[in-house]
């Protein structure tokens, strides 16, 4: 798939500009250090050319007046020069560089952080490829944009500046000439530099795609290899490859344009001073050594000027990077602390939905419609129904993982708006279907529940978990590998060590999201009796796949499409013979 990528104005580069610029606010003076070093390199560069017109002026004027000694003084004042340029190199090359890293990782840092607090709804629509890209590879050319560019242009504006006063005190008439054509230069550049930038742009959103497949298919290479559809992966990559060719193609014929534009317009404007300077030698307009000079400094005056024209592939670079880092720190979270929220202590584990209604952003109808539910501390409440009830996004509501738009919830008796996100989650504990195990060791997988745990509490945790009898007889016990994602342990082992990270986290609330659905009969008894241990004294909403795992919950909510159709404890419900009736009928039917 192929981005399109719009054209900016002065206002959008400069917004742009406004994300990067603090950035270098706590590293001024090592810029400055960096300027300043710049400018004697500047100096080195705009000298020679002045003692070359020196010694040939008196050797063509007062060839008596030449001496030996007068031109090793000036050679030795031309290489103490070099010692300084040297050095000064040496300090732009090493800590300039550094100090585009430290930008860099800065960026890293602030991006990384931005990526925790945006909500469920933002990941639900991004791939994790492109986010991948733009945390890592989208970052790597500001290194070399942050140090070069207010470089690049001190230096030349430095010698542009000074060249042009020189030069006009030789011939101001060829000066003229010259200065002319870098305006022209410059714009025929830009013919091709607009198009490089926005290939550059595309190629970073292609390799993002490309970032996105390789993800998708490792990731899932199970289901792949069980399917024995590799080759189909392949297709798939293929694709996206070819894609990626098709726009670095382009980006490096804009590239090869750009480049050969700059080296044309080089050889013109030498020829020219050749040329017009050789007229006006003859003429008697210019001597042979300022003509020597003049030629000096319009190679200087060029390279300085073909550096920053060349450079502006590194700018582009750097601008796409930047501008790819401002489209996500642009993002303003949609779920954040309100003004003055306070932290949530000492939950006692009351819930209360008052007439809320949630839909999801994509323009759906309503998925929770005038929910109205009251939970005392410490009950079990059990959600049961079709497929898209609504029952995991009515979870989801209470750790404000999604905004409900109407209604309000309560933790007891007081709105969850009014608290702090990390202090509302830190009371809410979650055991999901779909286990996720960090890639590390078993320990440290459980210590994820509380960081910081001693190795007590986590194996404590483990044995509340039913878990510690296992993990003994790993390879490592607890400080076995788990690989990625956990692939070294069977679904029931995964599914204890959540537990066990839950217990170590001790919430008051918790949520089960299906959390055995997935597993067979002898790991979901284990299971279960973990997880029975684990809602003892809590309040716990229980999103229940297999009906007999539900029976001694307090209370059944059967949530379909109209809402909650029927409440009550299992015997009330099947008292009824209603929904919740016929579920269980037919649930045993299948067993």
């Amino acid at each position: 798939m192929q981005q399109t990528v719009k054209r900016h104005t002065a206002s959008e580069n400069l917004r742009i500009f406004k994300h990067f610029l603090p950035y270098f606010k706590p590293r001024l003076p090592v810029l400055a250090l960096d300027l300043l070093c710049a400018s004697l390199t500047t100096v080195c560069d705009l000298v020679l050319p002045l003692i070359v017109r020196y010694i040939t002026n008196m050797g063509a004027t007062n060839l008596s007046a030449l001496t030996i000694s007068m031109v090793v003084r000036l050679g030795l004042l031309y290489v103490l020069l070099r010692i300084v340029d040297t050095a000064a190199n040496y300090f732009m090359q090493s800590v300039g560089h550094v100090m585009g890293t430290h930008i860099e990782t800065d960026m890293r840092r602030d991006l990384f952080a931005h990526l925790q607090v945006l909500p469920h709804a933002y990941y639900s629509n991004t791939k994790i490829g492109q986010l991948m890209s733009r945390i890592t590879s989208d970052l790597f050319d500001i290194t070399e944009f942050a140090h070069h560019f207010p470089e690049e242009l001190f230096i030349t504006s430095i010698k542009v500046v000074i060249a042009f006063v020189i030069l006009c005190g030789m011939n101001v008439p060829l000066t003229v000439i010259i200065f002319a054509m870098l305006p022209l230069m410059v714009l025929c550049s830009n013919h091709f530099a607009k198009p490089m930038q926005r290939t550059f742009k595309e190629s970073r959103h292609q390799l993002g795609e490309i970032n996105a497949r390789v993800e998708d298919s490792l990731s899932g290479i199970r289901v792949v290899k069980s399917f024995a559809n590799e080759e189909v992966e392949k297709e798939k990559f293929a694709e996206g490859n070819l894609t990626f060719l098709a726009v670095k193609k382009r980006m490096y014929h804009n590239m090869a344009g750009f480049h050969s534009v700059t080296r044309m317009f080089d050889g013109i404007m030498y020829i020219i001073v050749v040329c017009v300077g050789a007229v006006f030698m003859i003429r008697g307009r210019i001597t042979a050594a300022d003509l020597v000079a003049y030629l000096l400094y319009v190679t200087t005056l060029l390279a300085s000027v073909r550096r920053l024209v060349e450079f502006t592939e590194n700018f582009q670079r750097g601008i796409t990077g930047i501008e790819r880092f401002v489209e996500v720190m642009e993002v303003e979270p949609s779920i954040a602390d309100l003004p003055g929220a306070v932290e949530l202590n000492d939950v006692r584990g009351e819930l209360q939905f008052d007439d809320v209604s949630f839909h999801y952003e994509d323009g759906g109808g309503d998925v929770l419609s005038h929910i109205s539910l009251h939970v005392n501390p410490g009950e079990s409440v059990a959600l049961v129904g079709p497929s898209g009830g609504g029952k995991t996004t009515l979870c989801n509501l209470i750790p404000r993982f999604y905004e409900a738009q109407g209604g309000t919830i309560r933790i007891d008796g007081e709105d969850i708006k009014k608290y702090t996100l990390h202090s509302l989650r830190k009371q809410i504990g979650m055991v999901q279907q779909d286990v996720y195990l960090f890639s590390g060791t078993v320990l440290s997988n459980i210590e994820y529940g509380r960081p910081g745990a001693s190795r007590e509490e986590i194996i404590q945790a483990a044995k509340l978990a039913g878990a510690h009898e296992f993990i003994m007889e790993l390879e490592n016990d607890y400080d076995t590998y788990v690989g990625e994602h956990g692939v070294k342990l069977s679904g029931g082992q995964k599914q204890r060590i959540s537990i066990a990270r839950v217990f170590l986290k001790n919430p008051p609330i918790l949520i089960l999201d299906e959390a055995t659905s997935a597993l067979d009969n002898e790991s979901e008894h284990l299971v279960q009796q973990s997880l029975e241990g684990l809602m003892e004294g809590r309040t716990t909403f229980t999103i229940a796949h297999r009906l007999t795992t539900i029976r001694g919950a307090n209370t059944i909510l059967v949530l379909t499409d109209e809402g909650i159709v029927e409440q009550g404890s299992h015997a009330e419900l099947m008292a009824k013979q209603g929904v919740y009736y016929n579920l269980y009928r037919m649930y045993q039917e299948k067993e």
